[in-house]
């Protein structure tokens, strides 16, 4: 672990002691401060962090899928995640859900199909750094392309499981056939060999890599969706600053991500995600890259410190005041996502800006050059 200063052992100076009984040296050099907490740390705050590392992998004849939702990370009650791999080819199954939901590529391409209530589709290819999003209730599919990809998805309550989809083919088990047959039109026969295992074998499965996409486009009687439910996230031209950088997507970019917004921030080597806090939703995070430390306020005197590794799952609570310090030597990359058509955050350092000087001074005993520091402009990412 570079670029972090592992605290070995429980010891501040000469506060604490060191450790006589059984260890896991591992997990203690992950969680440098969960060993000794900085003395700002105070009160009890609910666990903030859950890796995907611990969560149970769900491995399939085409891929894995592990989530994380209020289950694992029982605080987490507005958003829920899933992590998931597809071999070249393989499908995600034919589903909908009564959530909607937000993906993050990754790695390697996929390609994906939603049909509407109008009967119009939409079918596109996505690679790295590319989103998609499926309102609740919108049939759809994923499946891999030559390389075979992984990505993120969120979903928008964190009581969502992965597992409790409406998958095509459990319905076609636990329908009559003659119900079936009358409904396509077919005989009985039709469908003497649709999947009847009940264990959703066809959740993950394999699949030949798909054809060109314009070879599979079909063509729907009401027309192509001229709603995008794809956004090309990387394309988009960061917000530069001092310490990193961040693109912001949410609805006004994005029109059809009505439930989830989302930033991926970038935080360079001793750079820090400035203190702030969201006034319009709690926060679910993702780290892409790098390490690093966030300490949560809570309000009423309590204080804690967290430490998020590449893979792990981070929360805020509404409206708590934090910050996300880069503790290694490479940038630290992660997506801070809310349950809202819009991201919206509150900066500190431009609040004390935004306030007559006076009123700074009285409550804080800062000298007037502090004072005259502050930011007018919200910093975001301070080096």
């Amino acid at each position: 672990m570079t670029g972090i200063d592992v605290q070995t052992e429980p010891v501040r100076g000469e506060l604490g002691a060191t450790i006589l009984g059984p260890r896991n040296v591992a997990v203690e050099a992950e969680n440098p401060t969960s060993m000794a907490a900085p003395l700002t740390d105070s009160g009890t705050v609910p666990n903030l962090k859950y890796p995907y590392a611990q969560a149970h992998n769900r491995v399939l004849t085409g891929g894995w899928a592990r989530e994380i939702t209020t289950r694992e990370l029982p605080v987490a009650v507005d958003m829920a995640g899933v992590n998931m791999r597809l071999k070249p080819g393989a499908f995600r199954e034919l589903h909908w859900h009564k959530e909607s939901e937000w993906a993050y590529m990754l790695a390697g391409g996929a390609r994906i199909t939603v049909v509407d209530a109008e009967g119009r589709n939409f079918i596109d290819d996505v690679g790295a750094g590319d989103l998609w999003y499926f309102p609740a209730g919108l049939p759809h599919s994923i499946q891999a392309l030559a390389d075979g990809c992984e990505f993120l998805l969120v979903f928008d309550d964190g009581a969502f499981s992965e597992n409790e989809t409406f998958l095509i083919t459990d319905w076609f088990a636990h329908t009559p056939r003659d119900v079936l047959a009358q409904n396509f039109g077919v005989p009985e026969t039709a469908f003497d060999a649709i999947p009847l295992d009940y264990e959703h074998s066809r959740y993950i499965f394999p699949g030949p890599v798909p054809p060109s996409i314009e070879r599979e486009r079909v063509l729907a009687p009401a027309g192509r969706s001229p709603i995008s439910y794809s956004h090309r996230m990387l394309a988009q031209t960061p917000t530069e600053t001092a310490g990193g950088r961040v693109r912001i997507v949410d609805s006004s970019t994005f029109p059809v991500a009505q439930t989830i917004a989302a930033a991926l921030v970038e935080v360079d080597p001793g750079g820090l995600r400035e203190l702030h806090w969201h006034p319009n939703g709690s926060e679910w995070q993702y780290y892409l890259r790098g390490t690093g430390t966030m300490t949560v306020f809570a309000s009423g005197g309590k204080a804690r410190t967290f430490d998020y590794q590449a893979g792990d799952v981070g929360y805020v609570p509404f409206a708590m005041g934090h910050y996300v310090k880069n503790t290694g030597d490479e940038p630290l990359v992660f997506l801070e996502l809310f349950r809202s058509d819009r991201f919206a955050d509150l900066s500190l350092n431009q609040w004390m800006g935004l306030v007559p000087p006076a009123l700074v001074q009285a409550h804080l005993n800062l000298d007037d050059a502090t004072v005259a520091a502050l930011a007018k402009d919200k910093p975001v990412i301070v080096p």
